[in-house]
């Protein structure tokens, strides 16, 4: 009887051990895949990336390459503060759902109800406009002074429109990313609710998402904890390139932030935790113009096809740092990728890691 049992349960212990061998070597060849995707990253002495991989609600994957800070010699880990550049924009389009959530705002509400003395040329423009850049504003980098030697805010984004002759089209008509329509989103809602944009997000995202380190960084008002700084590579030397004329300006690309913390974030989307579902969704989805034709737009989210998914994704692009989050929702699968360096294109990276975990 002794050794009719002990066999089966032999068997029994034996199929786990070889199910989670099994398990384990398919972990270690994907790391090493990833790790060859991101070799040009891996430097003692360049700048490089943090890269998470973010799969049914577990991190499967985190690492960092290169280093945060050339000058010490610090290395990035996965909890390295980079600057998002216009990944940040999912967060200004979240503040504004909030609102509208809360009914404090409409998306069908005119620009002007919020500037009344806004310049003529606008009087067609929505809140849904400015969130899928489908509002024809100029570009506020276009209009800016050519003798500027002091950073731009959002405030002043607003006040070069007054400088502005007209739109590059009638709202609603066409699709043109605007940096502008962003910055001016972040002052609706610091008019909306009396707070500065950096506190409302804190308050609303990111105290509430336990992102403890994640914040719209001020010069003189706020810090950036375990900071990567941004470099280009100028001449065969990588050159701190971290701050340009249009770095303080929050609403479109102000926020610093680390691929763990951002995994709350992707969570907190996924459970419907900030919005309800069918707002999410939508933020989630093509939008589209005034003739009903479809963009790849969503609320502060890009919109592809890729592998017979459609899905939410966003680059992030500034003087020193790339960027690109992949997000499939219904494979519960994120890509992330924070680089802080002037070169390169993190998308390519980043698909070919999400190709190693899509069904």
């Amino acid at each position: 009887m002794k050794n009719k049992l002990s066999c089966p349960l032999f068997v029994y212990v034996f199929i786990l051990w070889s199910l989670s061998a099994c398990k384990s070597s398919g972990m270690l060849l994907k790391e090493k895949s990833i790790d060859n995707i991101l070799s040009a990253y891996e430097s003692t002495d360049k700048p490089g990336a943090s890269v998470l991989v973010l799969k049914d609600d577990k991190i499967v994957f985190k690492k960092g390459y290169g280093l945060s800070n050339i000058a010490t010699n610090e290395s990035i880990q996965p909890n390295t503060n980079f600057r998002l550049a216009s990944v940040t924009k999912q967060f200004t389009a979240m503040s504004i759902l909030i609102l509208a959530q809360r009914g404090k705002i409409k998306l069908e509400d005119p620009l002007s109800k919020y500037f009344s003395t806004f310049p003529a040329y606008g009087k067609e423009i929505k809140i849904k406009h400015l969130l899928t850049h489908t509002s024809g504003l100029m570009d506020y980098e276009d209009l800016m002074p050519a003798n500027q030697t002091i950073q731009l805010h959002d405030t002043n984004c607003l006040q070069l429109m007054f400088k502005a002759n007209g739109l590059y089209f009638t709202p609603g008509t066409q699709y043109k990313y605007s940096n502008t329509g962003y910055a001016i989103l972040a002052l609706v809602v610091e008019k909306v609710t009396g707070q500065d944009f950096a506190l409302f997000l804190k308050e609303n995202i990111f105290k509430p998402l336990k992102m403890n380190t994640t914040v719209a960084f001020e010069q003189g008002k706020s810090t950036v904890q375990n900071r990567a700084y941004g470099y280009s590579l100028t001449n065969g030397n990588w050159i701190e390139t971290d701050q340009s004329l249009t770095s303080a300006v929050l609403g479109d690309g102000g926020i610093y932030t680390n691929t763990v913390e951002m995994t709350q974030w992707i969570k907190a989307l996924s459970s419907y935790k900030l919005l309800s579902p069918e707002m999410q969704n939508n933020a989630w989805s093509r939008q589209k113009l005034n003739s009903g034709a479809p963009i790849n737009y969503g609320w502060g989210w890009e919109i592809e096809d890729y592998k017979n998914s459609t899905h939410p994704h966003h680059g992030g692009s500034s003087i020193g740092f790339r960027n690109h989050i992949l997000l499939f929702p219904e494979q519960k699968l994120m890509v992330l990728i924070l680089t802080n360096r002037n070169e390169g294109d993190p998308i390519l990276e980043a698909k070919k890691i999400a190709d190693l975990y899509l069904n």
